[in-house]
């Protein structure tokens, strides 16, 4: 009855031509519109009353950044519903994560946003800015609209079951002390810390294939070669999440003199970030993977893995270099974040110098299947201001196979004069400890995986942020954990997590 207002995105273009041609002014709302409420039918309703023909786009649900469980309602659903009003002529759903596009394509005369928006300062993704840069440069208008307003998010939170119920209650428990508006300021002055990261660079490159079966002779797992993807891993990947928070940030790492790598190094990290050692006789660290896609949405299969990694540790010589250039540039940081996944740049003597002189020092000392059983956190150092491992790290340290995760933890904790700790469990759980506070346990917030790969880097980078700025264990637990929800749905590390993303999961997951 009303798919004839539902127009596709590359059509909308040449209907709203003839529209033009005939004299009319165009309004334009973009949203999300994931539950019609009578605040978004005023607001509609206030937009008509500007032009004649009223364009509502439609941010599609691949693109919709609300957190877990969001849209409510998949992008047919809300585009009928949208249909089904009076006051709208067009619905189009939009390929695109913010409005510029749509905008674009609509060029409407008259674009209209809540009132809210009109303080920027209240848009946590900062497209208002965009839009209007937008709407301006195609000759049309912004308005603020909206007398009668409700959320979709706190009416989605208190009455459907978008989450499991188990983690509505402990964002319910979590918005008393820390409601959306709480939790932005304080994401946003995380802007302020200086940071310095330590540890080793890693490439991470994938080698996409197509699994064809199993040779005849010899029986081995035979793939057509599709495409490879070299993306920053280890520190690098840490550096590159941290950056999206605070632009006070440096690196201290080695790499080879590969051209290649040096050439990737610098589209992360700038001149004036760069403290990487660069050395002929080093060679940089590259874990290649062999990976099949099992499609859309769908986690990623790891077929095989090959690891570039020198046999021997980096010389003395090196090993001073990056002492140098640490103790150079701690004195003038908040936070050392130390990356190490025992491959050679963390040498004992760079160890001892951080834990030294480290004004807040947060810490992942990882396993892999380069370094099992010999880099083990409680063996490498006496000290951490806070720091998060694995379960298989925890069992290691340990060196018990049964355990009590909460009574491990607190015990590591203590050992390490740690004021935070944190122990991520996958898809079972994560466990946040603090000096004088209860245990924080926050399950996980996203089920729909596509790679694991580069998940706990990202949970570290942005809880050892929230730690260095004294935020409570249960909020950094939090921020943490959204981050490795956002990390589990990119591969690998071929993009960092999005701060705006981020709050804007966090403000909406705590909106009761």
């Amino acid at each position: 009855m009303f798919s004839h207002k539902i127009i596709e995105f590359g059509k909308i273009g040449a209907v709203l031509d003839q529209v033009r041609a005939e004299g009319k002014k165009i309004v334009q709302c973009h949203g999300t519109f994931d539950l019609i409420h009578p605040g978004h039918i005023y607001h509609l309703e206030e937009a008509k009353g500007y032009g004649d023909i009223l364009v509502v786009t439609l941010t599609a649900e691949k693109f919709v950044n609300k957190g877990p469980g969001r849209p409510y309602f998949n992008d047919k659903l809300r585009a009928r519903s949208l249909a089904a009003l009076g006051c709208v002529d067009y619905v189009v759903v939009v390929p695109y994560s913010a409005a510029v596009e749509a905008i674009t394509t609509v060029r409407p005369n008259i674009y209209c946003k809540g009132r809210e928006y009109a303080d920027a300062g209240n848009d946590v993704t900062g497209n208002i800015r965009d839009d209007v840069a937008a709407v301006e440069k195609i000759g049309g208008e912004t308005h603020y609209l909206g007398s009668v307003v409700f959320s979709s998010s706190k009416l989605i939170n208190s009455h459907f079951d978008h989450v499991p119920v188990e983690v509505k209650q402990i964002c319910q428990e979590l918005a008393k002390n820390h409601p959306p508006e709480k939790i932005r300021d304080a994401v946003e002055n995380l802007s302020n810390l200086r940071v310095l990261v330590v540890g080793d660079i890693i490439f991470d490159r994938y080698n996409y294939v197509r699994v064809q079966g199993l040779t005849s002779k010899n029986r081995i797992l035979s793939g057509r070669h599709l495409y490879e993807d070299t993306q920053p891993g280890g520190a690098l990947a840490v550096f590159n999440h941290i950056k999206q928070f605070t632009p006070h940030i440096r690196l201290v790492s080695l790499l080879g003199e590969e051209s290649w790598s040096l050439e990737l190094l610098r589209q992360s990290v700038s001149a004036e970030q760069d403290l990487v050692v660069k050395d002929a006789e080093f060679t940089t660290i590259i874990k290649q993977r062999f990976v099949e896609s099992a499609g859309v949405d769908k986690e990623l299969s790891k077929l095989f893995s090959v690891n570039f990694i020198d046999a021997e540790p980096p010389s003395l010589r090196l090993q001073e270099k990056l002492i140098e250039h640490v103790v150079g540039a701690m004195a003038e940081v908040d936070l050392v974040v130390v990356a190490d996944f025992g491959h050679g740049v963390m040498s004992d003597l760079l160890r001892e110098c951080v834990q030294n002189k480290a004004p807040f020092m947060a810490l992942n000392c990882q396993t892999n299947s380069n370094n099992h059983g010999f880099n083990i956190i409680s063996h490498q150092y006496q000290r951490a201001d806070c720091f998060s491992l694995d379960e298989q790290e925890l069992l290691l340290s340990s060196a018990r196979k049964h355990i009590d995760y909460t009574k491990e933890l607190e015990g590591l904790r203590t050992r390490l004069k740690a004021s935070s700790a944190w122990l991520t469990r996958g898809g079972v759980e994560t466990i946040g400890l603090a000096e004088g506070s209860k245990p924080f346990v926050c399950l996980p917030l996203e089920s729909a995986i596509k790679d694991t790969v580069g998940a706990g880097d990202a949970f570290f980078s942005v809880a050892a942020l929230a730690a260095a700025h004294k935020l409570p264990i249960d909020l950094t637990t939090f921020l943490g954990q959204l981050a490795g929800a956002q990390a589990v749905k990119i591969i690998g590390n071929s993009q960092p997590i999005s701060k705006a993303t981020l709050l804007k999961s966090a403000m909406s997951l705590t909106n009761f």
